[in-house]
């Protein structure tokens, strides 16, 4: 057999061995993923009933929500080096028991201080998810898939912002039933079930190719040859080897754009019920329907931008492309007065700030692996939940001083303007990097 036969055999090998583990894989990522999303935004369509029922004003909600992220990015690192050493699979589905825990206590919140220690145990109880998720990516995925595996991760998220609100919504009509206020019952039957999924996560998610068995050998190993993977738990740990993933600049430029991305996109999604409220909407099942708008424009982004990077080699062209994409729907809402118009570009300016996300992760995964893959995409990951923080933390004194939940719409804009201003940052410190991998012979120069 010749080398072309052979090398044809085995690449139609490795797409049936990765559609297999697509089907298998990304049903159980997206259900936990979606869980967690749920469990953490859910606050959002909670936030003036908590204002009238236990006094927690539109800046405290606004610190409080972001303040989750804090706590979140306090153990992101720390939390994936515990998921290399011990396994993802083990990891994740811990995580998932205890934040369905803390999310259902979110029912007992009787103020301020209690709101804000909640948020700050959900966020530690629930860090170290993604970036596990990302790193599991590294284990069972070869490089060009990555995007469209992440974007299916992502569509987990959005579902969660399209459906999430109007179960919420419909939720919240329970208020007065068994004594509880509508919130209450919210964060109740919205909690629960993230214990349940984390079980059955952890006796059915195998953590990487060679412990799968419904995968023949060959597809095992076909697998594990194409994916950059390690062996998790043999790895050495010394700070020469994770450190070194945190000082490399395309780390820290990607975190940067990241950290903007989320100032944007995670204050959108927690203030637009609030928005959409004052678009002089008083039902909160209306305000849900409504509010699915950023859910379904995040979810058509997942789904597109990633199959179109996937054809793309020039990643920061790409990624210029849709941080201006997300200034000009900011700022084409600012512009615009009527209702209709403005819930239309909560769609657009949600399919730019949220589909760029796998974006973010593929170009990163490309520069780490192994031990370095797990402390590297953990970093990212933190310094974009300080975005995620001081997205809700500006988006509430905006509202304060100006009266009006959309003046956050400003802070969208700003933080755009300076994430374009990163991208060719971004692109000469991977061009610097790729020249010193290939004049190495440690790594193919990759495209910026």
């Amino acid at each position: 057999m010749d080398t072309a036969s052979a090398d044809q055999r085995v690449g139609q090998l490795h797409r049936i061995a990765t559609r297999k583990a697509m089907a298998r894989l990304i049903p159980l990522m997206c259900a936990i993923y979606f869980m967690s999303f749920l469990d953490r935004t859910n606050v959002a369509l909670a936030k003036l009933q908590l204002a009238a029922d236990v006094g927690i004003s539109a800046a405290a909600y606004g610190f409080g929500s972001g303040i989750f992220f804090l706590g979140y990015a306090l153990l992101e690192v720390p939390s994936n080096l515990a998921a290399h050493k011990v396994g993802p699979r083990r990891w994740i589905a811990r995580i998932a028991v205890t934040w369905g825990i803390l999310s259902t206590a979110m029912m007992f919140v009787q103020g301020t201080s209690s709101f804000y220690v909640l948020r700050v145990l959900l966020g530690i109880a629930e860090a170290g998810l993604f970036p596990a998720l990302m790193y599991m990516v590294t284990l069972w995925f070869a490089p060009h898939d990555r995007p469209v595996v992440v974007g299916w991760i992502y569509i987990a998220p959005a579902l969660a912002l399209m459906l999430g609100n109007p179960l919420g919504g419909a939720l919240m009509q329970l208020d007065g039933f068994g004594g509880l206020h509508g919130w209450q019952w919210m964060f109740m039957l919205e909690g629960i079930p993230s214990v349940i999924v984390g079980i059955v996560l952890f006796f059915k998610m195998p953590e990487r190719p060679r412990d799968a068995r419904w995968l023949s050998a060959a597809e095992r190993d076909v697998l594990e040859t194409h994916a950059v993977i390690d062996g998790h738990g043999r790895a050495d740990y010394s700070s020469a080897n994770w450190i070194a993933a945190l000082k490399r600049p395309t780390t820290v430029l990607i975190g940067l754009i990241y950290f903007l991305n989320q100032v944007a996109f995670v204050g959108l999604y927690f203030f637009t019920p609030a928005i959409i409220h004052q678009m002089h909407v008083d039902s909160s099942l209306v305000v849900g329907f409504l509010s699915a708008s950023v859910g379904l424009g995040f979810l058509l982004g997942v789904l597109v931008l990633p199959r179109i990077h996937r054809r793309t080699d020039r990643d920061c062209v790409f990624l210029g492309i849709l941080t201006a994409g997300l200034i000009l729907g900011a700022c084409a809402y600012l512009a615009v007065t009527n209702p209709a118009a403005r819930i239309a570009l909560l769609t657009v300016t949600a399919f730019f700030a949220g589909g760029v996300l796998p974006s973010y992760w593929a170009i990163a995964m490309k520069r780490l692996q192994g031990i370095q893959a797990a402390a590297g995409l953990a970093f990212v990951n933190t310094i974009g939940l300080i975005g995620g923080f001081v997205g809700p933390y500006l988006f509430g004194i905006a509202e304060t001083s100006s009266g009006r939940s959309d003046a956050g719409f400003t802070v969208i804009l700003i933080a755009g303007v300076l994430g374009l201003a990163l991208v060719p940052v971004l692109a000469r410190a991977m061009r610097s990097e790729a020249g010193v991998l290939a004049s190495s012979g440690s790594a193919a120069q990759m495209k910026p």
